[in-house]
């Protein structure tokens, strides 16, 4: 581990997510990082990972995520650490803050494309049934009336 960040020289530490992974497939690390400033994207910048997201489902539909809890209290309570709104929304889906209210404004759009989904799915099946019997009425009128 690095050495602990002097405040004369950097702000306060926060915690991020730092992005790993190759194209198409990424691979988050939960890292605090010396300042807010600094970039997430390059390990030099890392004074410690705390824990991992994986934010692609795998194949039971999960995204998998790993937090070490003690590191991230002593960061947050001890060195007075920032905290990004993604690394926000982890942490209180996973308990050990309030839930973030982009969480449920997330979930109410989901539930609503949802629904969307499900009435075009209800009229499309609804037009296809309608269009069936329109055949079958023809087809039954045409074969009443022989020439």
């Amino acid at each position: 581990m690095r050495k602990l960040v002097i405040p004369k020289y950097y702000g306060r530490p926060s915690i991020g997510l730092a992005l790993f992974g190759c194209t198409n497939r990424p691979f988050y690390h939960v890292c605090v990082f010396p300042d807010r400033a600094l970039g997430r994207r390059y390990e030099g910048n890392i004074l410690e990972q705390v824990g991992t997201f994986d934010p692609l489902p795998n194949q039971k539909n999960e995204k998998l995520v790993a937090l070490n809890f003690g590191r991230l209290k002593y960061w947050i309570g001890e060195r007075n650490a920032h905290i990004s709104v993604p690394v926000l929304e982890l942490l209180g889906l996973s308990g050990l803050f309030p839930i973030h209210p982009k969480s449920f404004i997330r979930a109410k759009d989901n539930r609503a494309l949802i629904a969307d989904q499900q009435l075009k799915a209800v009229a499309e099946a609804a037009e296809a049934e309608k269009i069936a019997q329109e055949q079958t009425t023809s087809s039954a009128t045409s074969t009443s009336h022989p020439q």
